[in-house]
């Protein structure tokens, strides 16, 4: 690791963890808003059995009385969890964490509807009707349609609409569109543009093996993988490992299935992403693009806490792209870091090259001057919340010397 590098770390204090109880933040409104909301769409998107209808309840009260209770005893990770959770289960979800009520709170959701039991239920995706008429829904065909009209650009151009295709596809997050947020506004610049080191990045470590950490299944997740066939099919990477959650989580994030829905939609899609489908199909069969679904992608921990052999995984990969909002916070901490905190010395315990696609739907930030901050929050929009931005960030090394 650089001198520089372990300099900047020295001189970082860490920042508190965000957490729900602060009046007014984004955090409060997810527990307060969003979870409730939440709830109440997956009670009536499957027909559930009256055990899963009144586990379903028991969860929304335990929302609305603002107290974490324990998972069932016979909860295959309940150990896990009640390590994880030593001190804070039993308390209020607005004290704890964000990041770990958060992902409780899913957990919970998985237990309420009998994800893990051995009944009916088993192994049902809850969000599985929310995801699906995304992917059926009219704005797919069309951003598929527009693959064909890259045709006419020039290398440089197809691979930087590519790029911000995958960027911006990280706005179709449905747990964000639960309450209306986000609106129809679309920021024209980026708050953070690291394109030009991930170009060179590409460029000097071509043909890489890239970790391409997924986020949203559905909309978010195609151009992901027409991402990944780009980086394919011009050499850029020689192999691609897509990572996903193993278990549904946090509503749209993709699950092996996800992926497997996607890209049976690709490659039955006409014009160049149909094109795109057959070559990741064929990809996927020879081991160019390969899945993970590690446990620690639904644990409610930073990527700072990774075990070993995850941690080997992103060390063997010449670049880790990690996409989408939840990912950022687990990669910087979930913590209050001043805005203009490096970006390199919040990551530096990551052991690679990094870089982050994310549209801003919470309030973790790094790595932004102070300037820019002060314009955005002079507007008087909730810029760092509503994914109306976006930030390409990351950092090569760490370097040995």
């Amino acid at each position: 690791m650089s001198r520089a590098l372990d300099d900047a770390r020295d001189e970082t204090p860490e920042a508190a963890p965000i957490l729900g109880n602060v009046p007014g933040s984004y955090a409060l409104s997810v527990f307060r808003e969003r979870h409730p909301v939440l709830i109440k769409q997956v009670r009536e998107a499957l027909p559930y059995t009256p055990d899963r209808r009144r586990a379903l309840d028991r969860l929304l009260g335990e929302v609305e009385r603002d107290v974490m209770e324990p998972l069932e005893p016979s909860a295959h990770d309940g150990a896990a969890w009640a390590e994880w959770g030593r001190g804070k289960i039993g308390g209020r979800w607005v004290d704890a964490p964000f990041l770990w009520a958060e992902s409780y709170f899913y957990r919970k959701l998985l237990e309420a509807t009998g994800y893990f039991g051995d009944g009916p239920w088993r192994g049902v995706d809850p969000f599985g009707p929310l995801k699906q008429a995304e992917l059926d829904g009219p704005d797919v065909d069309g951003e598929l349609a527009a693959l064909d009209e890259t045709a006419a650009l020039s290398p440089d151009e197809r691979a930087e609409a590519l790029l911000l295709g995958s960027l911006w596809g990280n706005r179709a997050d449905l747990s964000h569109g639960a309450t209306g947020a986000g609106g129809g506004e679309r920021a024209t610049g980026l708050v953070v543009d690291d394109g030009p080191l991930l170009r060179a990045l590409l460029g000097d470590l071509a043909p890489a093996r890239i970790c391409l950490v997924a986020d949203n299944a559905g909309r978010e997740l195609l151009p992901d993988l027409v991402l990944a066939d780009h980086l394919l099919a011009h050499g850029q990477a020689r192999e691609v490992a897509l990572h996903v959650k193993p278990v549904p989580y946090f509503v749209s994030d993709a699950t092996p299935s996800d992926v497997l829905a996607c890209l049976r939609w690709l490659a039955a899609a006409p014009g160049r992403a149909g094109e795109a489908g057959a070559r990741l199909w064929a990809a996927t069969e020879d081991g160019r693009l390969t899945l993970r679904a590690h446990p620690f992608a639904c644990a409610p921990l930073p990527y700072a806490d990774m075990p070993d052999d995850l941690r080997g995984e992103f060390a063997a990969a010449d670049l880790t792209i990690m996409k989408g909002d939840l990912n950022y916070r687990r990669l910087t901490g979930d913590r209050m870091w001043p805005p203009a905190t490096p970006f390199a010395a919040v990551t530096g315990y990551f052991p690679g090259p990094v870089v982050a696609l994310r549209t801003l739907k919470s309030d973790a930030l790094v790595g932004v001057p102070e300037r820019t901050v002060a314009e955005l929050d002079a507007t008087g929009r909730a810029w760092r919340t509503s994914g109306t931005h976006a930030m390409i960030q990351g950092r090569g090394g760490p370097q040995v010397g």
